[in-house]
């Protein structure tokens, strides 16, 4: 999956596919996330945040299935 670098304090880089509706998300500290059944517009918002991390955390964390890979 082809990952976007964001700016962000502790977010490197954030990723999405389509078709599985799979978030990919490579924070500072190197660990990665995948969130599993995330809708494009989330991903969307994501994206467009003013804050990227706060967004992760008030929309997308605890909302979806994970896995660290």
């Amino acid at each position: 999956m082809r990952r976007q670098a964001v700016t962000s304090s502790n977010i490197s880089e954030v990723g999405y596919d389509e078709n599985s509706r799979t978030l990919e998300v490579l924070f500072t500290s190197g660990n990665l996330y995948q969130y599993f059944d995330v809708p494009p517009q989330i991903y969307t918002e994501l994206m467009q945040a003013g804050s990227v991390g706060q967004y992760l955390n008030a929309n997308i964390k605890g909302n979806f299935r994970y896995a660290r890979v």
